[in-house]
């Protein structure tokens, strides 16, 4: 059962993170949300004054705010989950590195890959990126990507799973 609940949990991460992104990208489209993106890509961004098209961004926060209450709540029944079945530190450790894990592979894919580099999903709303990502065949930030996949989340899982069998 508790194999089930991580899955499920993982699933919502998931989800959540693809809705956080989703508005971000078409209703929010502040500059801001796009850190992460290449210096190339951050240099062409234009400033967007006006909205997609009235109540974008009330849309986009409300989203936005879901999402983020979306991801506390995976935290919280992690945690809580764990607590109640008397989980030791490589129970709560697996669970952690397995949502960590499925969701970096999730984003190297489908947000990377498909969305950014096959369906042009980015581009559709940031045209003035299109010759960033051009002739890429693949995202723009695999070093990182790969870093927080096997450095990075499996550490933080780890300093999780020791806090939490601490109580």
């Amino acid at each position: 059962m508790s194999m089930l609940l991580t899955v499920f949990l993982t699933i919502v991460f998931c989800a959540a993170i693809t809705l956080m992104m989703f508005s971000a990208v078409a209703f929010i489209q502040n500059e801001k949300f796009f850190s992460s993106a290449p210096k190339e890509a951050q240099a062409v961004l234009r400033h967007r004054d006006k909205e997609l098209f009235y109540g974008a961004r009330i849309i986009g926060w409300t989203l936005m705010i879901f999402s983020l209450l979306m991801i506390l709540g995976v935290g919280v029944i992690s945690i809580w989950d764990g607590f109640r079945s008397g989980f030791t530190f490589w129970q709560f450790f697996f669970r952690f590195v397995f949502i960590f894990t499925v969701y970096k592979i999730y984003d190297m894919v489908c947000f990377d890959y498909f969305l950014l580099m096959r369906f042009h999903f980015f581009q559709y709303y940031y045209p003035e990126v299109k010759e960033v990502y051009a002739n890429r065949k693949y995202g723009y930030n695999i070093k990182s990507q790969l870093l927080k996949l096997l450095v990075i989340f499996p550490a933080a899982s780890a300093l999780v799973a020791w806090i939490c069998t601490l109580f």
